[in-house]
């Protein structure tokens, strides 16, 4: 049996926020959790996801691996 007054209060309807909106409500041992990022608002949840191309590392991976296809890559330059 746990000890009685050593265990933090629960909030079983504690509210997550993100940009002041209420955007889940989960149980915690907090009342209000503020986020800057959850998975309505993350660019790989929203498939605005973009692969930055820094040096060529990318072309040089998939060069790498097999897995570059020239011609597509004729057409973006």
């Amino acid at each position: 049996m746990p000890r009685s007054g050593i265990h933090p209060k629960w909030y079983p309807e504690a509210k997550v926020v993100c940009n002041g909106e209420v955007v889940a409500t989960i149980g915690s041992t907090q009342p209000e959790i503020n986020v800057d990022v959850w998975s309505g608002n993350h660019p790989f949840y929203t498939g605005t996801q973009k692969i930055i191309d820094t040096e060529g590392r990318v072309e040089r991976f998939l060069r790498k691996y097999g897995m570059f296809d020239e011609a597509a890559a004729k057409d973006e330059k």
